[in-house]
């Protein structure tokens, strides 16, 4: 994990073999399978909060977020929970945009400018006197720090597994990407075969 503290980033590993002194060398490696993937979940988080503010409305603010390379987790402001068609059309406009293929642009910038031109900052949050910003095309723009895909093409799939309520005025989204979007998919399948078999009737 990393932890930003005063301008650097802290570091925290788990030393299996050997030990760790001062002025040591040490190489670290990323996990590539682990990182494309919780870049496909967090570039789909932006755009499930850009989703959720066109199908819901402007009230909708982001209360807290999971990214792992598993799934993602979102929390939004809600005063009731939204009807099925309506989550319906908000992982429908996500995946539109996912088919599009749009270029994701990140670039720093001073915090005025980037407020001037639209991005969203999050609530509670502190900025410094420049930030880094994220924009999907003309569909999301927000203040991001973190890791994302080129295009949103990457994520391949976006899929809404689960909606809850998780305080009052507060409810919860969670949701999966790419190879666990197309596993869940295969999942169901399975399922559903079985049932069929076990009914002895067609799937459908």
């Amino acid at each position: 994990t990393t932890t930003a503290l005063d301008g650097f980033w802290l570091h925290r590993a788990e030393v299996k073999t050997g030990h760790l002194e001062k002025g040591q060398p040490a190489r670290l490696a990323v996990d590539e399978g682990a990182r494309r993937a919780t870049e496909r979940n967090h570039t789909a988080t932006h755009l499930l909060h850009a989703a959720l503010k066109q199908v819901l409305g402007e009230h909708v603010s982001q209360a807290g977020s999971e990214v792992a390379p598993e799934r993602l987790r979102f929390d939004y402001t809600q005063p009731e929970k939204p009807k099925p068609e309506l989550l319906q059309a908000v992982e429908d406009l996500v995946n539109q945009e996912v088919l599009q293929a749009t270029e994701v642009r990140a670039r720093v910038q001073a915090l005025a400018v980037a407020r001037q031109s639209g991005f969203v900052a999050l609530f509670g949050e502190k900025y410094g006197d420049r930030v880094r910003t994220l924009q999907v095309g003309e569909f999301s723009k927000e203040l991001c720090g973190g890791t994302h895909v080129r295009n949103t093409g990457n994520i391949g799939l976006f899929r809404i597994v689960a909606e809850t309520a998780v305080a009052a005025g507060t409810r919860r989204i969670e949701a999966v990407t790419g190879t666990a979007a197309l596993q869940l998919g295969r999942d169901e399948r399975q399922h559903l075969g079985e049932l069929a078999a076990m009914l002895k009737v067609a799937p459908a």
